[in-house]
């Protein structure tokens, strides 16, 4: 009898895997974009969806939340401060300032919970459900008011049965990953949990070729002296039912890490051009910062509770998250003496930004309509408060005028809104869309300690206390056409802002904090969302514009200080594609095409451009002028945003061959290729890129029903050396990473 059961269970197996093989059809994407679970192809916006499974595959190399970038049309995404410190643009609007206070204009959500500074938008993802980025926009319903967009991370949730995922990996120079949950009842129908662990590490791999004695007195050079990190994490969720309208989730996270900090390569750039010939990824010649540590410790807990009326649900989502560390770097990239310009030797060694006691409370309240009629609401109130002490160091190694200008900083962000959006089905085609948000947000800087000569006397004399408040609507409006079940037409109007900022680095170098004001955006889309060729195609695409008021830039002055403003305006236009396509069983293609023309409108405006010792470094290509002493700016007017790819493609194609006992055999590449890509405000010959690709492969077999799988992997396999980012005065270049080799395990528990 056992044997008989054992033979139809195999034939079962079989049976299903041959069915899924020959099958064609694609599957239903779930978004939840507008608060409720929705299909994709019905939400009157442009959203683009990536799932656990294929995150994680991107990430077995040991990629973090970067790896999204270039995956997702109109997404992009880079770091000049290490894992810590992701930087996100959508649409070209982002913000390059690596000054730990600063604003970005993409919110990162993970669990309905917005993460507002900038190191906790680095809070790695794992054990994820799904990633949504929503382009455009956003201030209606989600957290803190956005002009860009939302990267929104759903994690897997406990669950009635008992049911788990892993990943491990190992490749090239020791990157080792395990990316694991599972979860499952405690009582029955009324209590479930799920724990879920990441955990990263890659040795260190680069070296230190400095070969004086480095300012803290370490003598080098050292082999393999940087470029490795350990990330640990864990997450536990407990879901409690105890009625049928009641549902109580509670979930509380921590992490630890510790690694090195982004690598500057000093004259990796040559004036005249921006080839990566000149320095080599795996060498740099550091003589200050330790080489480059950094170093994060994470909490957070949340509270989401939601009671059904009957037809009415009510929800509250509680959070609070909380952060202590620092990063060091070697921010002139090399030992000024080996890099001198016009025979003297000058740079600033090192800076060192350390974020002491992070608090972030959110609280939200929303009460929505559950029913399936035509007429949809949901009202709600949103309250946040963020306080951190930040700490600057930077030392000038050669000019040691301030050895100990150390200085601190507290900075408060509170913020405060009310919020609502309505949705009716004007016939069983047409849907129409309104939301509405009134926000207020206040920040407040206040200088703690100021910079000290070496014979420690205080020079600042710029302001000690700054406090910035403004209050102001966000609003949208979209209908949605379905021409036929297959194919619809949509189009959509939105107005956001972000708040204004206030940038207090600026008195590391006895200078006066620069600030910002608010800055508005008005955005127009329109697109078709459709699945074609009997469900084998789904294909969609949105053509936008938009025009952003007072635009908030980060340049420099003649320090290398960052310095925030405000410019007119910036005005962009562009389209995103997607498509997913079965043409044959077994054979799976994807694609994504965004195109950008982004310009910086404001002829009043002027950058400061790459100076060191009084000399210019770089190529300048835009009209310019010389200060009284001696400083040289470049006019921006009618340059793209930095950081902005004029075009991004992204193909991924997997071929499954079904095997005779239910299993699989497949293969399976990823390629995305990123067009010019301006890293600065002014235009040169040195600081860009146009052209950079990189490509995966994975080959492996696959169990029947998926109960697990084995897989050779490569990263990057063409080892591509691609320039990422720069360090103007010191013609300094920031590489991708290296090509990652290696072998994966996942299974799955269902």
């Amino acid at each position: 009898m056992l044997t008989c059961a054992m033979g139809a269970l195999a034939s079962a197996a079989v049976a299903n895997a041959q069915e899924a093989a020959d099958s064609t059809s694609l599957e239903e994407i779930i978004v939840t974009a507008e608060r409720r679970s929705v299909n994709l192809q019905d939400t009157p916006l442009s959203v683009a969806v990536v799932g656990g499974q294929d995150l994680r595959a991107l990430q077995a190399g040991g990629d973090d939340i970067l790896a999204l970038a270039g995956r997702v049309p109109g997404l992009y995404a880079e770091t000049t401060t290490g894992r810590i410190f992701p930087r996100f643009y959508i649409r070209g609007l982002g913000n390059i300032d690596f000054y730990l206070g600063a604003s970005q204009p993409v919110s990162i959500i993970q669990d309905e919970v917005v993460l507002e500074h900038v190191v906790l938008k680095s809070n790695p993802v794992f054990d994820v459900q799904q990633v949504e980025v929503l382009r455009g926009p956003q201030g209606s319903l989600f957290g803190r008011n956005t002009t860009a967009g939302i990267i929104k991370f759903d994690t897997a949730k406990p669950t009635q049965t008992l049911q788990g995922q892993a990943q491990a990996s190992y490749g090239s120079y020791g990157t080792t990953t395990f990316d694991g949950g599972i979860g499952g009842p405690i009582v029955a129908d009324k209590l479930a949990f799920r724990v879920s662990a990441l955990y990263q590490h890659r040795d260190d791999w680069v070296d230190n070729t400095f070969t004086g004695t480095s300012a803290d007195g370490t003598k080098t050079p050292q082999s393999d002296a940087m470029g490795g990190f350990d990330e640990r994490d864990i997450r536990l969720q407990i879901l409690a039912t105890p009625t049928e309208n009641l549902s109580v989730l509670a979930s509380a996270h921590a992490r630890s890490y510790e690694g090195t900090s982004t690598l500057f390569h000093r004259a990796g750039l040559k004036k005249g051009s921006n080839s990566t010939q000149y320095a080599e990824r795996d060498k740099v010649a550091l003589d200050e910062a330790v080489n480059n540590p950094q170093a994060y410790d994470t909490v957070g807990t949340s509270l989401k509770i939601d009671y059904d009326f009957g037809g009415v649900k009510l929800t509250s989502i509680s959070a609070y998250e909380g952060t202590d560390g620092y990063s060091r770097g070697d921010t002139d990239g090399g030992a000024a003496a080996n890099f001198p310009v016009g025979g003297v030797a000058n740079g600033y060694g090192q800076s060192q930004g350390a974020v002491k006691d992070l608090d972030q409370i959110t609280q939200e309240i929303r009460l929505a309509s559950d029913t399936d009629g035509a007429f949809k609401w949901q009202v709600g109130g949103f309250f946040f408060d963020s306080r951190d002490i930040t700490n600057f160091y930077q030392r000038a190694y050669f000019v040691r005028t301030n050895p100990n200008n150390w200085v601190s900083l507290k900075n408060a962000n509170t913020s405060w809104a009310v919020f609502g959006q309505v949705s009716y089905d004007l016939s069983d085609k047409l849907t129409l869309t309104a939301g509405l948000r009134e926000t207020e947000d206040t920040k407040k800087t206040t200088l703690l300690k100021t910079a000290d000569t070496a014979a420690g006397a205080v020079t600042y004399t710029g302001r000690r206390y700054v406090k910035m408040s403004d209050t102001q609507p966000s609003w949208d409006l979209s209908a949605l056409y379905k021409v036929t079940d297959d194919v619809s037409v949509y189009a959509r109007v939105a107005r956001g802002f972000r708040g204004p900022t206030i940038q207090g680095r600026s008195a590391v170098f006895n200078s006066d904090f620069t600030t910002a004001n608010s800055e508005t955006i008005l955005s127009w889309e329109a697109g078709f969302k459709s699945q074609l060729l009997d469900n084998t195609l789904r294909l969609n695409a949105t053509a936008f514009t938009y025009k952003v008021e007072d635009i908030q830039l980060n340049g420099n002055d003649s320090n290398g200080n960052g310095v925030l403003f405000n410019a007119d305006k910036a005005e962009a236009y562009g389209m995103e594609a997607e498509a997913q396509w079965k043409p044959i069983a077994n054979l799976t293609l994807t694609a994504g095409l965004s195109l950008l023309h982004s310009e910086i409108k404001d002829k009043r405006v002027y950058a400061q451009v790459c100076m060191l010792n009084s000399v210019v470094v770089c190529t300048v290509q835009n009209p310019t002028i010389t200060t009284s002493n001696g400083n040289v700016y470049a006019q921006i007017d009618g340059q793209p945003l930095p950081n902005a790819p004029e075009y991004n493609i992204d193909f991924t194609a997997r071929y499954d061959i079904p095997l005779g006992n239910g299993g699989l055999l497949f293969a399976a590449t990823d390629w995305n290729q990123q067009g010019y890509t301006n890293y600065v405000l002014y235009k040169t010959k040195e600081f860009y890129s146009d052209g950079n690709f990189e490509g995966g492969v994975k080959l492996g077999y696959s169990a029947p029903g998926g109960a697990y799988e084995v897989a050779l992997f490569g990263r990057n396999i063409t080892n591509e050396k691609n320039l990422k980012g720069v360090i103007e005065n010191y013609m300094a270049s920031v590489f991708n990473e290296p090509r990652i080799v290696g072998i994966s395990v996942s299974a799955k528990l269902r």
